[in-house]
């Protein structure tokens, strides 16, 4: 991988004072540690946004000294402070965002996605401000954690992709729900890439560099990667599967013998064109879809059921507008599954 110096790197800004911040771990019970709360909320609410850190923690950044650089193959390096890359026109996307689940159990169904509003610029404006060399072909991301992984030590995250998927896809957000991005979401900057699985959207970002070949480490070439139906050799972890989440009722309720509307979300890397439930292992029953708008979110799904009384299980299958169907039990983004138990009905009271 050549990554090329030049005389003509801006020089580093003076170094303020630093300034320290208490931790910002989440307390145990936090609901951003798991999968978010069932709800209607097109948008899910910041404090249900899942944290998934790999290095040990936050890092301490202060936002005065924080740069962000475009580096490597350009033919004009760029080197951006906060007030900088703030005063450049911004805009909003709206994004479903999944974690893919542990790199070490690339099967194991984790269904910890959520839908944000994100502020912040497109990648392709500061490459075109930055000037990509005809060599590049790849361009790595690095976040400012750094800490060990599996027995190496000293590790940053970083994560790569195509310069031609990165320039059309990448969003770099410094907003987040229509607040500033909170530290535990990758303040002051991180990357976004909607339609790919959140590993790939790296958080507290400082490095942007464009390579001719892949860069090896251990987030790139050796952890997220797997090998799909129908390949032989391991891909990068990056397309979103085609999947569904039932989100009312919520798993073991009790629903009302009269009847329940049963709701959920879906995602995949283009439109969800059907969305079928089961009750009991019975047959496939259409849903009602959501119809899709211009920005990569889920969709809403809802059918409206009556059962009889006792428990009862429900499953979500969904299928994309490149005929991707969710898989039975087994595979990462299988049928969603839930159990819940209805009611009996009202009793009714004896005549005088």
């Amino acid at each position: 991988m050549t990554v090329p110096t030049t005389p003509h790197t801006p020089p580093d800004p003076p170094a303020p004072t630093p300034v320290s911040t208490a931790p910002l771990t989440p307390p145990p019970g936090d609901p951003s540690h798991g999968d978010p709360a069932p709800g209607p909320d097109f948008i899910t609410p910041t404090d249900n946004v899942f944290v998934r850190t790999h290095l040990g923690g936050f890092p301490d950044i202060d936002p005065a000294a924080w740069t962000l650089t475009v580096e490597g193959l350009v033919e004009r390096p760029l080197r951006l402070d906060l007030a900088t890359l703030r005063a450049l026109p911004s805009g909003r996307l709206t994004a479903v965002h999944e974690c893919f689940g542990s790199p070490f159990r690339p099967d194991t169904p984790t269904r910890a996605v959520t839908n944000i509003e994100w502020a912040g610029l497109p990648l392709a404006a500061l490459l075109d401000r930055a000037g990509p060399l005809p060599a590049a072909r790849h361009v790595l991301f690095e976040g400012a954690d750094t800490g060990s992984f599996q027995g190496e030590d000293g590790l940053s995250y970083v994560k790569d992709l195509p310069l031609e998927t990165a320039r059309r896809d990448v969003f770099l957000a410094h907003g987040m729900n229509g607040e500033p991005l909170r530290v535990r979401h990758g303040y002051p900057l991180r990357a976004v890439v909607p339609r790919m699985f959140g590993t790939n959207s790296v958080k507290w970002l400082t490095r942007i560099v464009l390579t001719d070949e892949r860069p090896e480490h251990v987030f790139t070439t050796t952890f997220y990667t797997r090998t799909l139906p129908g390949d032989d050799t391991p891909q990068p972890v990056r397309a979103l599967d085609v999947n569904s989440k039932i989100l009312s009722p919520a798993p073991d309720a009790d629903v009302p013998y009269t009847g329940w509307a049963f709701r959920g979300r879906t995602w995949s890397t283009t439109e969800v064109v059907r969305l079928d439930l089961s009750f009991d292992g019975g047959p496939w029953e259409p849903a009602t879809l959501d119809v899709p708008g211009g920005d990569p979110a889920w969709q809403g799904f809802s059918l409206r059921r009556t059962l009889a009384p006792g428990p009862h299980t429900v499953r979500s299958r969904a299928t994309d507008a490149a005929g991707r169907v969710q898989p039975p039990p087994g595979a990462r983004n299988s049928v969603h599954e839930l159990r819940f138990t209805v009611g009996g009905p009202p009793s009714r009271s004896p005549h005088p």
